[in-house]
C-alpha cells in the first residue's frame, strides 16, 4: 500500500494543547504526527506513515486495507 492510498485527517490543535496541527490516519491506529502548519503536518505524516507501516509489516506481515470514505 502507498501513502496516497490512505485517508488523512488534519485538524487544528487547541492553543492550550500547544497549538499547531495534528495529522492522523483513520485506518492506521496510532499513526499520528503534528506540525506548526497544515502543510508541515502533512509532510510529517509521510515519515509517520513510513515508520508505522514498517513496524506493522515487521510484526504482522500485512497492513490494514484502506477504506473508501468517499462513498
Amino acid at each position: 500500500m502507498r501513502f496516497e492510498d490512505y485517508a488523512i485527517i488534519v485538524s487544528q490543535l487547541p492553543e492550550e494543547d500547544g497549538g499547531g496541527y495534528l495529522a492522523s490516519f483513520p485506518d492506521l491506529p496510532g499513526c499520528v504526527c503534528d506540525g506548526e502548519t497544515p502543510e508541515e503536518a502533512l509532510e510529517e505524516a509521510r515519515d509517520a506513515f513510513a515508520a508505522w507501516t514498517a513496524s506493522v509489516l515487521k510484526d504482522k506481515g500485512e497492513l490494514p486495507k484502506p477504506k473508501n470514505y468517499c462513498g
